[in-house]
């Protein structure tokens, strides 16, 4: 029994055995195809982003060649016109060329008729001469054969009668053979007058179907010629079309060259702008602190000089001599966004001040009085896409002048300067169509109730409107013959108030700093009192 449980320990161990080798080998095989599999795919990954590169770059080959597609088709499309044009005169020239053949042809036809009649006239002229012949031949035979039958009877005959029959039939063939002879001749002559008749007319025909033949020829040879220099004009003007095309390309490959130039500078000028921006606000910073200086120390001067007058009341003193300043205010108008930024910070400052002052105890006694005005303050903005600007306009509606600012003459055929006040309507002055502005000229357009005389080409005057009109929102502008804005001027009016303090010491305005202390940039922070 123990045996048998060895035994078949021993057949159970080596069915693992088995199954362990075999599962070993099934291992081994599956990494060698993971493995395989492996390297496959880093292959498949490698095609695939090589496959992505070539597709990106044939996206890339894709757009140039769409872009020279569209040029070349552009290309193509005049090519065929002109295409077109050149096939339209050959085909007249063959339509002209086919015209001459068919007279040629008929030409030759009517020769060929001609040669036959003349050939058939010689036709019938020979057999004429040959029956002629023949009858000539056949009378001489009768002749002959009469003779020989006279001489038979001759002999016949007794000899008495001989002399008298011989002279009676030598009499009797000589009356026939001289009426044969007239008759003869009468039939040649009608004969030859009929033939030189005939003849002269086919020479007529013959020669009259030869000239028509020359001039076919001569046709022919006109249109051939014409043909050979319209092919050479086609090849010269390919040529020029190909010489034109590369033009084309130079020309577009240096506006590239140009358009970035400028592109740069306009960057560059953007830049400099910014920083010019950046200038001003801090100078406008460093105002306002010069200012918010100048009105603390107008307050402590105020605050000192009342102490002073309260202690002298007290003391009874003889009073100082006050000190009074009175300072010129002025008012204007700007067109600078700053500058009325300025102006109104000053306002308030000058609220603030009489506000502090007024609510200042214990600190002497003082009267305020204050009044608002208004004043108008006019903006304009210009703008100008090209050489030509809107350089003036006149607030009254009397004129607008226009300037050339390149060095070369500008057409203004055909264009248009318009006008609109507010949501009113819109006004257009329309320039000859030969009219030019030359280079750095202006030119003014005058209403026709400014009482200016007409002068061109700086001096014109719009016949047809009294004025340019007048408004608070008035916007200029210059579009040329394709309905394009080439320049543009904008004016506008806004109403602006302001508040006027008079203390009964001392006045201050919006421009005592530079009228008494110099720019607040320049001087020391200090303030002297008279």
């Amino acid at each position: 029994q123990v045996s048998g449980i060895k035994s078949l320990y021993e057949s159970e161990l080596a069915d693992a055995r088995r199954v362990l080798d075999e599962t070993a080998k099934e291992r081994a095989r599956l990494q060698i195809e993971i493995g395989k599999l492996g390297a496959e795919l880093e292959e498949f990954n490698k095609s695939y982003k090589k496959k992505e590169a070539d597709l990106s770059v044939a996206q890339g080959r894709i757009k140039d060649l769409e872009v020279l597609f569209h040029r070349s088709e552009a290309e193509l499309n005049t090519v065929l016109n002109e295409k077109r044009s050149l096939e339209a005169e050959v085909a007249d020239l063959r339509a002209q060329l086919a015209k001459a053949e068919d007279g040629h042809a008929v030409a030759k036809k009517q020769l060929e008729k001609e040669t036959l009649m003349r050939v058939d006239l010689e036709n019938r002229c020979q057999s004429l001469q040959e029956d002629l012949d023949f009858r000539k031949n056949v009378f001489e035979e009768e002749i002959r054969e009469t003779r020989k039958r006279h001489e038979h009877r001759l002999i016949e005959v007794d000899t008495s009668r001989q002399q008298e029959y011989e002279s009676k039939m030598t009499q009797a063939l000589e009356d026939l053979r001289n009426q044969h002879d007239e008759q003869v001749k009468l039939y040649k002559m009608e004969l030859e007058q009929t033939y030189q008749a005939k003849l002269e007319n086919a020479k007529l025909s013959s020669d009259q179907n030869d000239k028509a033949a020359g001039a076919a020829r001569e046709e022919l040879k006109e249109a051939c010629m014409r043909i050979e220099t319209l092919t050479y004009q086609l090849s010269s003007l390919q040529k020029q079309a190909s010489a034109a095309e590369d033009r084309v390309r130079e020309l577009e490959e240096m506006m590239a060259g140009e358009r970035e130039k400028f592109r740069k500078m306009l960057d560059a000028k953007e830049k400099e702008m910014t920083d010019m921006r950046d200038q001003m606000q801090l100078q406008l910073t460093e105002y306002q602190e010069l200012l918010d200086v100048k009105l603390a120390l107008d307050m402590e001067i105020s605050a000192y000089r009342k102490l002073l007058e309260g202690e002298e009341e007290r003391l009874k003193l003889s009073p100082s001599p006050s000190s009074r300043v009175t300072v010129s205010r002025a008012t204007s108008s700007s067109s600078s966004s700053s500058t009325s930024l300025i102006r109104s910070s000053r306002g308030k400052r000058k609220r603030l001040e009489a506000e502090e002052l007024s609510g200042t105890s214990g600190i002497g006694t003082g009267s305020i009085s204050g009044s608002s005005s208004s004043s108008f303050q006019m903006s304009q903005q210009a703008s100008a896409t090209g050489s030509i600007s809107i350089e003036e306009i006149d607030l009254e509606g009397k004129y607008v002048q226009l300037k050339n600012n390149s060095e070369k003459d500008q057409s203004l055929g055909n264009w248009r300067l318009k006008r609109q006040i507010g949501d009113g309507e819109e006004i257009a002055y329309k320039f000859t169509p030969k009219y030019v502005l030359r280079a750095g000229q202006t030119v003014t357009i005058w209403g026709a109730d400014a009482g200016v005389s007409h002068s061109p080409p700086s001096v014109l005057v719009w016949k047809n409107q009294g004025s340019w009109g007048t408004g608070g929102n008035i916007r200029t502008y210059l579009v040329n013959s394709e309905g394009e804005e080439v320049a543009v001027r904008n004016v506008t009016k806004s109403m602006v108030r302001e508040n006027e303090e008079e203390e009964d010491e001392a006045e201050f305005g919006e421009d005592d700093l530079f009228n008494q202390q110099g720019d607040p940039r320049t001087t020391s922070r200090g303030c002297s009192v008279m």
